[in-house]
């Protein structure tokens, strides 16, 4: 949150005369759409390619385009690109059932987006940089989608609503040999299990686990199974099976749960603060409720 973020903008045979402007891409009620408005510090243009955006504070898109001439002639907005906000409570929340990563192909995936919008539609983002929205899914709130992808395919899915909020974005990957990790980023101190499927096989053995491409685990466990997550443990893994190797998937790490480790130690001294008065203003009633 309020990182700086540099943006660059590629614009093919920019010759002398041109102008850079900058926009926010912004959901429109419009199928698949995205209004632009103009960033408040872009509005006489620039030279430069590039921008920095100070001061974010939630999801964004952002494109730009050129523009030159009296009046201006400009060139076609770029496609926009997405600044995720590594925000532990975005407006809404989008959860995948299977709760995994990878999937089969032909594979039924159900997205469900929660939060306080009144109207959610869900975008797909290609690996070949393709921007998808995905007209089945126009959604009311706690509403599901349900996609099926008949080919091998890794995109970045999300919701977002006509009010510009955005919620987390999720990696699926469709594949025939599956690492079956977790969707959602792991907290510290948790116990995770990692493992290799196969269409229409339950288990599978003699499996190796690669962490950022090391090896790991080579043995007839078909399971990777960590106890207790660390920072270390964050990185890509993926799976082997005679000779088959899935994709990889990113595990993510998130700190413990501060809130609750200080709702715990505020009460266990609320608990010793309520004890010693208790044995001030009344010892002889509270040694005999406790020897009883």
């Amino acid at each position: 949150p309020e990182a700086p973020v540099t943006l660059n903008c590629q614009i093919e045979n920019l010759s002398e005369g041109w102008r850079i402007y900058w926009y926010e891409a912004v959901p429109d009620v419009s199928p698949g759409a995205y209004r632009y408005e103009l960033l408040p510090e872009s509005i006489s243009g620039t030279i430069q390619k590039s921008y920095m955006v100070h001061g974010q504070k939630h999801t964004a898109g952002y494109a730009c385009r050129a523009g030159r001439g009296n009046p201006e002639y400009f060139t076609k907005y770029s496609e926009p690109k997405f600044v995720w906000l590594a925000d532990p409570h975005p407006a809404a929340s989008l959860s995948v059932s299977p709760d995994r990563e990878q999937h089969f192909t032909s594979e039924s995936v159900t997205l469900n987006c929660g939060g306080n919008s009144t109207e959610w539609r869900v975008m797909r983002f290609s690996a070949t940089g393709h921007l998808i929205y995905l007209r089945i899914c126009l959604v009311m709130t706690a509403s599901l989608c349900t996609i099926n992808r008949t080919h091998s395919d890794k995109s970045v899915y999300w919701c977002e609503s006509p009010s510009g909020e955005f919620s987390n974005a999720v990696n699926l990957t469709v594949h025939d040999l599956l690492l079956v990790s977790p969707v959602h980023p792991v907290t510290e101190g948790a116990s995770v299990t990692l493992s290799c499927r196969r269409r229409g096989e339950n288990k599978l053995s003699d499996v190796i686990f690669y962490h950022n491409d090391k090896l790991i685990q080579n043995d007839s466990r078909g399971e990777l199974k960590i106890s207790a997550v660390s920072q270390s443990h964050e990185g890509f893994y993926k799976c082997e099976h005679s000779g088959e190797v899935s994709p990889q998937s990113w595990m993510r790490v998130k700190s413990g749960d501060m809130e609750g480790y200080l709702l715990t130690v505020t009460s266990k001294y609320t608990y010793l603060l309520t004890y010693l008065l208790m044995v001030i203003s009344c010892p002889t009633l509270f040694l005999t409720y406790h020897t009883t």
